[in-house]
């Protein structure tokens, strides 16, 4: 597949790039993006939820009868979770929900997400650029020229460019990247994505293993 490559002023330079069928051109695995989408996910969740036990809470601890003759069934105290008024039990308790995933799935996920913006004609190759100084007037000058301003838009650079992350940091519609931190959830929370010249070799030679 081929797409034209554009300035940052939004001109087409004449020039084509063709996307790696390895990578933008396979059947997209919706299971293996479910997975990764979940992993990222639960790696965010802070895991701090915590509710006061049986054992934590303040309620006499005196067993309600004797153990044997009484005639019922054994009883303990008054902060047994079957009465009323009784203790929480199994409730939630800090811990970590993040999970592995094999590299290959991981892999595969990624390119699956790639492979969709590619069908859906949502990735705009751009020549390499820079800023001289932070501005977010010229980022969104650039978007505009791209006519992709009125979107959600992630950006891949090839390396971290500060001046370009700090002009786009005030936008809540827009994100910069590097392309070796691609990650599935971003491609797929973006409606385009704006790749470098640079950034898309370095995402088909990383994805090609």
């Amino acid at each position: 597949m081929e797409v034209s490559v554009f300035n940052i002023k939004g001109e087409d330079t004449g020039r084509k790039v063709v996307l790696s069928d390895s990578v933008f051109g396979i059947e997209p695995n919706d299971h293996a993006i479910y997975l990764d989408v979940r992993r990222y996910l639960a790696a965010q969740r802070q895991g701090t939820a915590k509710s006061k036990e049986r054992s934590e809470i303040s309620g006499s601890t005196r067993k309600l009868g004797r153990q044997k003759g009484g005639g019922g069934a054994r009883s303990g105290d008054i902060n047994s979770p079957l009465l009323v008024g009784g203790a929480r039990v199994f409730g939630p308790k800090p811990r970590n929900y993040s999970f592995k995933l094999n590299k290959k799935v991981t892999a595969l996920a990624r390119r699956s997400a790639l492979a969709y913006k590619a069908q859906e004609n949502a990735i705009v190759v751009v020549e390499d650029f820079t800023f001289e100084a932070p501005k977010t007037k010229s980022f969104l000058e650039v978007m505009n020229n791209l006519k992709v301003a009125d979107k959600k838009v992630l950006v891949l650079m090839p390396e971290a460019n500060k001046n370009v992350y700090l002009s786009a940091r005030n936008l809540q519609r827009a994100k910069v990247g590097r392309a070796a931190d691609l990650h599935t959830y971003s491609v797929l929370d973006a409606n385009v994505m704006v790749v470098t010249e640079s950034a898309l070799a370095q995402i088909e030679q990383v994805l090609n293993k």
